[in-house]
């Protein structure tokens, strides 16, 4: 049973006496080691972070939880949020269960049905925007600036990030040390700041040893980072990450520079590559954006990177129910049709 993140890790996030205790049973996931992978592209160990099992699907839970708690001890009464899906069913649960009306903001035609039905079943407020993603949270941005009793829980917020680094804290925890490499998806490039800070704090408090390269992934249609300048349109299959002016650009900047990792870009093909391999070869299903990072190490493998004595971890950032639609181009064979009978069963089976 999950204790939650501000009761696991209280010592180390901004927490006070009149921060209430809230949780939905968010982190504490699994850290599961490759199967097939590991020995397919000869990585020395392999590791997946399985964030899609938090309780709404994604990693923006350890993150919410932080900052929708300190939003209630400030005495707010409504969150607000920019999303492209993830983020609004995160919001949006954790309002419901501290009693915050829940403002959603979402570019129009970029969410995945799975999101936002939960931001529906949820109880949010749903606005579309007639713009992307950019779009949405610049108005966020303004409109909590407007309206005092908004809190603003994006990415933008610190207490989302002092959250999500809670996940880089877990990594140690079961691994007895940083990696030496953390493979990730990079969007709105929150995540990696995050989690460069949290291999950073346990660095110093000298709980690792080391402190692992951070190699982020933006997709190839939206890669503002590895550009070196935003992108107007951004376009790709992986709509967690279609992004095209983070606002955590800094940080994944200080994040790959302090680490002597790398920001790079992974194609569309390759992240649907990755989005198969994941399911069929290691029984692990996740939303695209979520294969980034392992299209990202696959890439890299193929290029000549040796792995053969690293450890590596991969971030597995949702859940795949997140986006069931895409799962169709995973589909090798039909459904197949047989009479109520055992032998036809058979028959059908062995043809």
């Amino acid at each position: 049973m999950s204790e939650g993140v501000l009761k696991r890790y209280a010592s180390r996030l901004p927490l006070t006496a009149a921060t209430p205790a809230l949780t939905i049973g968010e982190g504490s996931t699994p850290l599961v080691r490759s199967r097939s992978l590991e020995r397919e592209f000869g990585v020395g160990a392999l590791y997946f972070k399985l964030e899609g099992c938090n309780p709404t699907g994604s990693f923006k839970d350890r993150g919410m939880v932080v900052a929708v708690a300190k939003a209630m001890e400030e005495g707010m009464t409504r969150l607000l949020c920019a999303s492209t899906g993830n983020t609004s069913a995160s919001a949006s649960a954790f309002g419901a269960a501290s009693g915050l009306e829940t403002v959603v903001l979402i570019p129009e035609g970029s969410v995945a049905p799975g999101k936002m039905s939960q931001a529906v079943a949820y109880g949010a407020r749903i606005v579309t925007i007639q713009g992307n993603f950019d779009d949405a949270l610049r108005i966020a941005r303004e409109l909590a600036a407007y309206e005092e009793r908004f809190a603003l829980v994006n990415s933008v917020n610190p207490n989302r990030l002092e959250g999500q680094k809670t996940a880089a804290f877990e990594i140690v925890d079961d691994l007895g040390d940083a990696p030496d490499y953390l493979f990730i998806p990079v969007g709105n490039a929150g995540n990696i700041t995050a989690y460069w800070r949290g291999f950073v704090e346990y660095h110093q408090a000298g709980l690792a040893t080391r402190r692992p390269r951070m190699m982020g992934m933006e997709a190839a249609g939206a890669a503002p980072i590895v550009e070196g300048a935003p992108v107007l349109k951004p376009e790709t299959v992986a709509s967690a990450i279609r992004i095209g002016n983070p606002a955590n650009w800094a940080g994944a900047v200080a994040a790959r520079d302090e680490s002597g990792g790398t920001v790079d870009a992974v194609t569309d093909s390759e992240i649907l590559e990755a989005y198969g391999l994941l399911p069929s070869m290691e029984g692990i299903f996740c939303e695209p954006a979520s294969a980034a990072g392992v299209a990202g190490l696959i890439k890299q493998a193929r290029a000549g990177a040796d792995f053969s004595s690293a450890t590596v971890v991969c971030i597995i950032t949702g859940t795949g129910l997140k986006d069931t639609p895409m799962a169709e181009q995973l589909m090798t064979r039909p459904p197949e049709t047989a009479p109520p009978d055992m032998r036809e069963v058979a028959r059908v089976i062995a043809g």
